[in-house]
């Protein structure tokens, strides 16, 4: 899996910068101003990219772009199409940029992808890309480059609008995306304690181990 979050996008009758094909003489019209008051809110999509299938799915977030909310997107995407793809699977390799929300020093990413772990009773290796190499990462090229060149030019008014737009994102090499509203708040600024640290099982690599580790299921910890 190929993991990120997409730029923020301000939702309302703004500039969606971009080509669109209206009627000649029937332009959209938007405000020209964007300010916050004037919008719905601020759409958040965090993207999980399944690189073997060719398959993405984005859950759109409202709040705040916290690790908790990206280890809530994996999880989502497992529920609706991961463990129904790899109903085998007993591991899962995620591989992600080294800053932000799904960071390599980011302490509630490992922190709620243990709790991912003992959930589903999956080991998940995380790869991080190295600082300045995030661009690397196949879900910025391979499916978030199509999103954006998708709704270019069309206002996002509503949240629907964003769902939608993102939905039905497609390519001629076979491309599938599929998105979701999450309503749920997303406290920002939680910390992880350093005993809550002390608790994960997170196995460090030999190579690269800041940026390459294993999370496995705890042994107390049953699977539901």
């Amino acid at each position: 899996m190929s993991v990120d979050t997409k730029k923020k996008e301000r939702v309302g009758n703004f500039k969606n910068a971009g080509r669109t094909w209206h009627p000649k003489g029937r332009p959209v019209e938007v405000n020209i101003y964007d300010y916050p008051q004037l919008g719905v809110g601020t759409a958040i999509p965090y993207g999980a990219y399944d690189v073997k299938r060719n398959e993405g799915f984005v859950n759109v977030g409202m709040t705040h772009d916290t690790a908790e909310f990206a280890v809530e997107s994996l999880r989502r995407w497992w529920r609706l199409f991961g463990r129904r793809h790899y109903p085998q699977a007993r591991r899962l390799l995620v591989c992600a940029d080294g800053g932000g929300s799904n960071g390599s020093r980011n302490r509630a990413w490992k922190y709620h992808l243990q709790e991912f772990s003992d959930h589903f009773n999956l080991a998940v290796t995380v790869c991080h890309y190295p600082p300045g190499t995030g661009k690397w990462n196949k879900i910025e090229h391979r499916m978030f480059s199509f999103i954006s060149l998708n709704w270019q030019g069309r206002p996002l008014v509503s949240y629907e609008t964003v769902v939608n737009l993102i939905g039905a994102t497609r390519t001629r090499t076979g491309l599938r995306v599929r998105a979701k509203l999450d309503a749920k708040f997303y406290e920002a600024g939680v910390k992880i304690t350093e005993e809550e640290m002390a608790g994960l099982n997170l196995r460090r690599h030999a190579t690269n181990p800041i940026w390459n580790y294993t999370i496995t299921r705890r042994g107390n910890a049953r699977k539901k």
